[in-house]
């Protein structure tokens, strides 16, 4: 990570900081494998709907602190742990109550987007993830997932008003290391809470193997 962030477009830093711990969070879930079953896909939906339970728990903390933050980035209409949630049931399974990993407390509105980096992230991903779960015949039509793809055709539109709040926060002064700090322990975390599920994962045979 450059020693000064704000010396460079900070999404353009966050995107290459956190490229390693996203390629490692891809691998290890493995939701593009074209055997995956229901059973697979529960215990994906299972842990990352505690993972989202927590790290929204922190960023409520912080939208009660700063509310006016809280409403420039529309914190409220991105929360997704009970889509996950939703989508467990769809499947015929329920969040467990084992608890979820403990997540760094979200300081400020620097960190709140750090962390908001990763979770909003996903939905670009995830419109192509929601594509292929749709058409897993393991699956079944009557399945409809929806927390991988929360907002439709607006998923683009959601992404460029994050990227345009975190772009004035940091014009107006924000901290640009800060902000991706927060990204890459938020991914680090994840990437941690999910390794579990790096045992049970299916690995394609190559045409060629």
């Amino acid at each position: 990570m450059p020693r000064d962030a704000g010396d460079a477009d900070v999404l353009a830093v966050l995107r290459s900081a956190t490229a390693a711990e996203h390629e490692d969070v891809e691998a290890t879930l493995g939701l593009m494998d074209p055997g995956l079953d229901r059973d697979r896909l529960v215990d994906v939906l299972t842990r990352l709907h505690a993972y989202w339970t927590a790290a929204e728990t922190g960023l409520d903390a912080w939208a009660r602190r700063e509310p006016a933050d809280a409403g420039t980035v529309g914190w409220t209409r991105r929360r997704r742990a009970h889509l996950f949630a939703d989508d467990l049931a769809a499947l015929g399974a329920a969040p467990e109550d084992s608890g979820g990993p403990e997540l760094p407390a979200v300081g400020d509105t620097d960190q709140a987007l750090g962390r908001l980096y990763v979770l909003e992230g996903s939905t670009l991903g995830g419109t192509f993830i929601s594509r292929h779960l749709a058409g897993l015949p393991t699956l079944g039509p009557e399945v409809r997932l929806g927390a991988f793809s929360p907002y439709g055709t607006e998923t683009g539109a959601m992404w460029h008003a994050y990227r345009r709040a975190t772009r004035e926060r940091v014009a107006a002064g924000g901290d640009a290391d800060r902000i991706v700090g927060a990204a890459r322990s938020t991914f680090s975390a994840l990437a941690a809470w999910c390794a579990p599920l790096a045992a049970g994962r299916l690995v394609p045979v190559r045409p060629d193997a």
